[in-house]
């Protein structure tokens, strides 16, 4: 057993779903590291699930038995008032712990370092691979900006923005660039950094093809969509704890998650380079228009429909888009 087991930290989350199937794809046997098992094995029962916390050295202890290997994906978005000494914390916890239990390697995901001081969200995540990196098992960090995929919580407004507003405000920070990435090619780079050649712990970008501005992503997202682009009237001086305010009103994002999104957009979100898709043969990353499509493909099969007010605006939008 010790040969090809992972344990995967974030199991049931967004990026974690992905990265199950991509790990079963390739050969790995899976054990799910959550709060509550009892739940996660009554909504995945094919998997191996274990009850614990990340900052937990005993529960971490046991879990880890047996692993050759984990993927760190767990983060909170402005949990608290001291959630950033305790990301860190915990990061620093699961480490040892891995070293004792024989853990090869800890691959996490983390988030582009911004050029000016940024949201303590990415902070904190760059604070965490830092504390990894630190820590007594190799460990390889990827960091990427935005993730475009059915459930992660950016494209989530990002999409509700464009399904629903006609006109918009153009805050400053909408201006900023970034370089979305696909959650199929993070899956990827998640797996294939597993087995990588590696001298020591190391840390890498991996953005998108594109590289886009909130607005364009947003015009984007509309054409992906059928819809007419919303139009944008230009406000400079809108603070992104305003922005946020609106944001939250118009999306389905929890205000935290909003405000927390919006300051880090407030700089541009540019990898260093790409050269980790070299590394890994993957250089066929997927377009932006693409990936959008893929999220908006999934989330009409997990049913797709909106209710309430929002909704209806939504069916309003897309009829005016499909009359023109």
């Amino acid at each position: 057993m010790q040969q090809r087991t992972i344990l995967l930290t974030g199991a049931t989350g967004f990026v974690g779903g992905a990265v199950r199937r991509a790990l079963a794809a390739d050969g790995w046997h899976v054990r799910g590291l959550t709060r509550n098992a009892a739940r996660a094995r009554r909504s995945w029962p094919d998997l191996e699930w274990v009850g614990g916390d990340v900052g937990d050295g005993r529960t971490c202890a046991t879990a880890l038995e047996g692993c050759r290997a984990a993927l760190y994906l767990v983060h909170g978005i402005g949990e608290g008032p001291d959630y950033h000494r305790q990301e860190v914390e915990a990061a620093s916890t699961f480490s040892k712990a891995a070293a004792v239990a024989g853990v090869e390697r800890i691959v996490y995901l983390g988030g582009v370092a911004q050029v000016g001081r940024g949201s303590d969200h990415l902070r904190s995540r760059l604070d965490v691979g830092e504390a990894l990196r630190a820590g007594p098992v190799p460990t390889v960090e990827l960091r990427a900006s935005m993730i475009v995929g059915y459930g992660s919580l950016s494209w989530l407004i990002v999409r509700d923005l464009a399904a629903r507003l006609p006109v918009m405000v153009l805050p400053r920070w909408l201006k900023s660039r970034t370089q979305p990435v696909a959650i199929n090619d993070v899956a990827i780079a998640l797996v294939r950094a597993l087995e990588m050649p590696l001298s020591s712990s190391a840390w890498f970008d991996i953005p998108g093809p594109v590289t886009l501005s909130g607005k364009e992503i947003l015009e984007e997202t509309a054409r992906v969509m059928a819809l007419p682009p919303p139009r944008t009237i230009e406000v400079p001086l809108l603070s992104p704890q305003l922005s946020s305010l609106w944001v939250r009103f118009v999306t389905r994002a929890k205000w935290s998650v909003a405000r927390e999104v919006v300051v880090g957009l407030t700089e541009d979100l540019l990898a260093r380079d790409d050269r980790f898709w070299q590394l890994i043969d993957h250089t066929n990353c997927l377009p932006f228009a693409e990936a959008a499509s893929l999220a908006l493909q999934a989330e009409r099969g997990d049913g797709g429909h909106v209710p309430g007010p929002w909704g209806a605006v939504e069916r309003l939008r897309s009829h005016e888009g499909h009359s023109r």
